[in-house]
């Protein structure tokens, strides 16, 4: 299956939705009006496409249909594809550094491990080397759970006890990432609640531990949010982005939600792009983000 076909089946919940009503709405529309808009604006709210994210939407749109003279309800669906693809962020492709150095954050429940394990096989398919640190050792069972997909994928992993200090085992496994000449060192933390200040200052330990080793790294700090949270997704991401540089997202369980619309409101108001997104429960239902099936998917 291709990634345009991916997408068009994971966002098929909030497609059907949120756009297909949107579609239904401007159909039978009889003139264009306050009223119009009014419905419009409930129905990606509701999709949780955000408050401040959609009053953006529907002011460009407004301004376009004055500017182009536009009086048929349905030439509005077009326009607010166009708007949406505006601003949603083009992630930057491809590593820049050996090892790329990624620290993977966010809180339990996110799929944060499940989706190491998911982005190492993707490396993996595209020929690169990946070495796996536990930095969660708070719980023994984030170990395991890593360890099982570090087996699974047949690469390295580097841990400690039980308890130990986690910018210890981050430190070791970004040596070891050098030392073995591998291309990428994915480092997962602890994943408690985003409002707990000593997480963050874990996390702020764990990037200058790590920058003795490389005063570049971590060159990727990528941020695991569930889509199915909706809004409480994007709370979660400025609470993150007060503390910890976050250079991209993970948008985890998309294909399970018609929340999709979320996904507009954290590349807009955060400027954040989103990375990768997971489209199913099995391994290779994980996808570089791609603008252009990303909207194909909403709007097919």
């Amino acid at each position: 299956m291709n990634i345009f076909r991916k997408f068009k089946s994971g966002l098929s919940k909030t497609r059907e939705n949120v756009f297909g009503k949107i579609s239904l709405t401007l159909k039978r529309a009889g003139k264009i009006d306050d009223d119009l808009y009014d419905e419009i604006e409930e129905i990606l709210i509701g999709g949780d496409v955000g408050f401040q994210t959609t009053l953006d939407l529907l002011e460009n749109l407004k301004e376009r249909v004055r500017k182009e003279k536009i009086s048929d309800p349905q030439l509005i669906y077009r326009l607010l594809e166009e708007e949406i693809s505006k601003f949603l962020i083009d992630p930057e492709e491809g590593l820049k550094h050996k090892p790329e150095v990624i620290l993977v954050v966010g809180v339990n429940g996110t799929g944060k491990t499940t989706s190491i394990g998911k982005l190492t096989d993707l490396l993996k398919k595209e020929n690169k080397t990946v070495i796996l640190g536990a930095s969660d050792t708070f719980r023994a069972a984030a170990v395991d759970q890593l360890a099982i997909w570090a087996e699974r994928n047949q690469v390295d992993m580097v841990k400690h006890s039980p308890g130990a200090d986690p910018s210890a085992v981050a430190y070791d496994a970004v040596s070891a990432g050098k030392a073995r000449n591998a291309d990428v060192v994915i480092i997962d933390t602890a994943g408690r609640l985003h409002t707990k200040t000593n997480l963050m200052a874990e996390l702020e330990k764990i990037s200058r531990t790590i920058k003795k080793i490389d005063p570049d790294a971590p060159h990727q700090t990528l941020l695991v949010l569930d889509a199915t949270t909706g809004q409480n997704a994007v709370a979660q991401a400025r609470e993150f982005t007060k503390s910890v540089l976050v250079t991209g997202i993970i948008l985890t369980k998309i294909d399970g939600t018609a929340k999709g619309g979320v996904t507009i409101s954290i590349s807009h108001e955060l400027n954040i792009p989103i990375k990768f997104v997971g489209t199913g429960e099995h391994i290779e239902d994980f996808e570089r983000f791609e603008k252009s099936a990303f909207i194909q998917g909403l709007f097919a």
